[in-house]
């Protein structure tokens, strides 16, 4: 059984999920989803043609950390109950794997941790995905790896090697397999670029080699005066560069939408060179992100995605859990600081050798096939 329930974990298990039902005869797949991402979850959903078994449905307005961990503890107990199943597989660090990791160990169901080992060393940073992680791994049997950084981490903590597989990352698997969709399936290119352009970009501007910054933001311990030096730095940007575009697919948490309010005024509309836009489903945020020159994020997921776009990534972050892609020289860390954030996409923007060296670099997080080694562990320990 494949427990999601967030958008980046429905991306990152969909695949996984595909070659699970590769063999019917030897394996009966069973999908639960928590709904902890309501809409963005049914539109990946959408995208992978996963019809879930079971579909929680745990999101209610307003709730917090408390009401979330308990509604998906009570809620999938009676599924584990109904199903048995030999193995609970769980992805990541959100409170959905956190919390169904600790249902499957009431019962004495073997859990498998995918994307195991990710570490950022400081338990508030990033909060609460450090110390879910922390605790998924403690309450997993099985623990597939995407590197060999988080296997050794692991092994400090006492993982026994015997249970440790590094696999790969499966959001590389997705990622090739939506980039192949676009190049193949007739149309679809036109339709993503007029989705974009009714959304607020038209990606017929990158035309004669016209640059463009790629930029999300959404994370809790950024909230506060960190987003408003982030959006005080891009606002100098777009100063600084005219002609380069920079296009924001904006979170809808108010915490994210008022202080870009605060900074560049209440109409988002005709700013000149940035593009607040709708939030864009996979597909369409796969295919911005092809497009662009440089993503500034604070994103844990595209960090892993961009490079393998060869797209150099700026991290809005003081820490990350993704050490490796920092090592292979094609992400930044850049804080909040205001002046780090200007400095470095402005080198970005006009050095053309640095560019050409981050965009270069070896994408650490696999080659496209974490989830067939996931499968065949399993196979072959079950």
């Amino acid at each position: 059984m494949l427990v999601f329930g967030t958008r980046p974990e429905a991306i990152k298990m969909a695949l996984l999920v595909k070659e699970f039902q590769k063999q019917p005869e030897r394996i009966q797949t069973i999908v639960c989803v928590t709904g902890q991402h309501r809409e963005m979850l049914d539109q990946v959903l959408k995208i992978f043609d996963i019809e879930p078994d079971y579909d929680l449905n745990i999101m209610k307005q307003e709730q917090d950390l408390y009401d979330l961990t308990t509604r998906i503890l009570t809620s999938i107990r009676n599924v584990l109950k109904e199903v048995s199943p030999d193995v609970v597989l769980v992805h990541g660090d959100t409170t959905t794997s956190t919390a169904s990791a600790l249902a499957a160990f009431y019962q004495r169901i073997p859990v498998g941790h995918v994307e195991a080992g990710l570490r950022s060393c400081d338990i508030y940073n990033p909060w609460p995905e450090e110390m879910n992680r922390l605790l998924t791994g403690r309450l997993a049997t099985y623990h597939f790896s995407p590197t060999l950084l988080g296997r050794d981490n692991l092994l400090r903590e006492g993982i026994p090697d015997s249970q440790i597989w590094v696999t790969g990352n499966t959001v590389i698997d997705a990622l090739y397999w939506v980039i192949n969709k676009i190049k193949k399936e007739r149309g679809l290119d036109d339709r993503l670029a007029e989705k974009l352009k009714h959304a607020g970009y038209n990606t017929g501007r990158l035309e004669d080699r016209r640059k463009m910054v790629l930029i999300t933001g959404h994370r809790r311990e950024n909230f506060g005066k960190r987003f408003i030096h982030i959006c005080r730095a891009i606002k100098t940007l777009t100063e600084k560069y005219p002609g380069v575009d920079f296009v924001y697919p904006m979170h809808l948490n108010p915490n994210v939408c008022e202080p870009i309010h605060e900074v560049f005024g209440k109409d988002l509309h005709g700013l000149g060179n940035i593009f607040f836009i709708e939030p864009q489903e996979y597909l369409s945020f796969v295919y911005l992100m092809e497009k662009s020159t440089i993503v500034l994020t604070d994103s844990g997921g595209i960090q892993e995605e961009a490079p393998g776009l060869g797209k150099p990534v700026l991290v809005m972050r003081d820490t990350t859990e993704r050490p490796e892609a920092l090592d292979a020289g094609i992400v930044k860390l850049v804080g909040t600081n205001y002046n780090k954030i200007v400095n470095e996409v402005s080198i970005l923007i006009d050095d053309a050798v640095v560019y050409e060296k981050m965009s270069r670099a070896v994408n650490p997080y696999g080659d496209g096939m974490a989830c067939g080694r996931i499968v065949n562990v399993l196979l072959n320990r079950l």
